[in-house]
């Protein structure tokens, strides 16, 4: 018996997180018109007192209690960006208007920017003239100092010698990533080792990835610096201008399809141990893989969903990936509301949402094998999904972003999980030696020169296709495939992913086994015992979103990672008999 679906689908049924994560969103983009730093707490805590006082007191209706909660969320929200618009007028940014002059300590809260022109990064200031001092700068160095600057890596400490000054025009961006004022710096003077140790343990591995790519090409070794931890400082204008044209350019973005792999990568050391050792186990790979991508926000975003995803698994009670995209949403934005304008973020954000609501019924209504179905679905589902976002941004969309995505994804995920262990053990047994002499590193490295290869190709053929989308064809198409959808049944709101079941009511139905895996999907009736089904390709962000439920027969139901639950752990409930007794 396979499972029915929910009343109204994943939209219905996830509708009050929903609510709840655009209550917050409203709330701090009307966070942003508090002024005053000394007025915007005291308002935003009376906003935010009454409706909680209301919420806890009325006994009455259940509308006016959901209502008065979405009303604290949007206040709450309000808050939290008005506190963060008034940390910007801090230390800094009293120094940048008076311009002072001096020696400061900083801390890099990222890798150095910029090849030619100088090097910039921002920085979190430790202190001034030897005395404590407190804020983000955005540091800028010229001419010898930048040659300096651009050798640390991020949590590592640097001495400077400048000036400060307010942020220009085309600085204005940095503002949205706390940078309060703009630091030149003359001179590097000393550095120091990275802090905490977290960032020292994520410099060591990122390190070791990269090395172990050092007998590719020049090219393609900046290419897959991209593709496995976001860095794609060192890859020629031209293939990045290729990869912008062709739509491609989100591969060079670390996502959730790579916390995936590195999270699929460690499983079988995972599944060796304990049911809590694999929580924290998983977690703790969740934590560095993301400080060896800098904690970017695409990379948050997928980092806190999939680290729901394995505490849900832990507990037994697998949740909708609507709603972990509407918790990671709403924590992250709470947290740090500037992401509010990441177009990363917005756009990570926007291609999750596309797949979780529309890439089943599409791929249910495409003709064609399996595998080719669900690969295409979610291509053109992850697009619909960023287009209300990319379209104010670029102002276009290339359309032969469907077919070269389709074309380059399969590559890019064998790419990623194959770099990432092969870089590893490359970098481990000295990848540059072993290139020059031919030895096993070389070897290991053959099949990502071939994928990086085959990807470039695509991104460079996709890239002479000069056809643009703009906000008009867009919308006409959007009403031309509404109206096709309303003809064809059901429309996206009615069910998600094959995968993206619900579990039963609560005390309705078999406790069964919940299990971590990187691809595997549970369906209904035909799954036996302990079965376990491969999902196919279905794309670059669906893996982590996978939380199967459980449902008739079936006793197991993966989500990735291989963090399960072994039978002696789980209790059937003794108020429902078991089916197959």
């Amino acid at each position: 018996m396979t499972p029915t679906p929910p009343p109204g689908g994943p939209l219905r049924s996830e509708l009050g997180a929903i609510l709840g994560t655009v209550a917050v969103l409203l709330g701090a983009r009307a966070g942003e018109h508090l002024t005053g730093p000394a007025a915007a707490v005291p308002a935003g805590a009376v906003i935010f007192g009454l409706p909680l006082a209301y919420l806890l007191h009325v006994r009455g209706r259940r509308s006016v209690r959901r209502v008065a909660g979405l009303v604290c969320l949007a206040a709450l929200g309000a808050v939290s960006m008005a506190r963060a618009v008034a940390g910007l007028d801090g230390v800094p940014a009293r120094m940048a208007r008076a311009g002072d002059e001096g020696v400061v300590t900083v801390r890099l809260a990222a890798d150095p920017q910029g090849r030619w022109t100088g090097a910039l990064v921002p920085a979190r200031l430790e202190a001034v003239d030897r005395g404590a001092a407190r804020g983000i700068v955005l540091v800028v160095a010229r001419g010898a100092a930048a040659e300096r600057v651009r050798l640390l890596e991020a949590g590592e400490s640097a001495v400077l010698v400048g000036r400060f000054r307010e942020l220009r025009a085309g600085e204005r961006r940095w503002r949205w990533r706390h940078a309060g004022a703009v630091f030149e710096a003359d001179d590097l003077v000393g550095a120091g080792p990275a802090s905490p140790a977290l960032l020292r343990v994520a410099n060591g591995l990122r390190h070791r990835v990269l090395v172990g790519g050092d007998g590719l090409g020049e090219t393609d070794r900046a290419l897959v610096a991209g593709f496995l931890v976001g860095d794609d400082r060192d890859l020629p204008p031209g293939v990045a201008a290729d990869f912008r044209a062709a739509g491609l350019s989100h591969l060079l973005v670390v996502s959730g399809a790579n916390v995936t792999l590195a999270l699929a990568l460690v499983a079988p050391v995972l599944r060796r141990v304990g049911l809590v050792g694999r929580l924290a186990g998983g977690l703790a790979v969740l934590l560095v893989f993301c400080a060896m991508t800098r904690f970017e926000p695409s990379v948050l975003r997928a980092g806190v969903m999939s680290g729901l995803a394995v505490l849900a698994a832990f507990l037994g009670r697998p949740v909708h990936g609507l709603r972990l995209l509407a918790l990671a949403v709403t924590g992250l934005v709470l947290a740090d509301p500037f992401l509010l304008h990441s177009l990363g973020f917005g756009l990570s954000c926007g291609a999750s949402a596309g797949i979780l609501v529309l890439a089943g019924p599409l791929a249910r209504r495409l003709p064609g094998p399996r595998p080719v179905r669900d690969s295409l679905a979610v291509t053109a589902a992850a697009q619909v999904g960023v287009a209300p976002i990319a379209l104010p941004a670029f102002g276009h969309l290339p359309l032969a972003a469907l077919p070269a995505n389709l074309a380059a994804a399969p590559a890019a995920a064998a790419l990623s999980l194959w770099g990432l262990g092969s870089g590893l053990v490359g970098g481990m047994v000295g990848a540059g030696a072993g290139a020059a002499g031919g030895g096993p590193a070389a070897v290991l490295q053959g099949p990502t020169a071939a994928l990086a290869g085959w990807i470039r190709l695509v991104a460079h053929v996709a890239a002479r296709c000069p056809v643009m989308i703009g906000p008009r064809p867009a919308a006409l198409g959007a009403v031309a495939g509404l109206a096709w959808w309303r003809l064809g049944g059901r429309g996206p709101g009615e069910s998600g992913l094959d995968a993206d079941r619900v579990l039963p009511p609560e005390g309705r139905g078999p406790r069964c086994e919940v299990d971590l895996e990187a691809d595997g999907v549970v369906e209904g009736e035909e799954t036996r015992a302990g079965d376990q089904q491969g999902g196919g390709d279905r794309g670059v962000e669906e893996v982590e979103l996978e939380a199967a439920a459980l449902a008739g027969r079936a006793e197991r139901a993966d989500v990735p990672l291989h963090l399960g639950h072994d039978q002696e752990h789980l209790q059937r409930d003794e108020a429902t008999p078991d089916p197959r007794q």
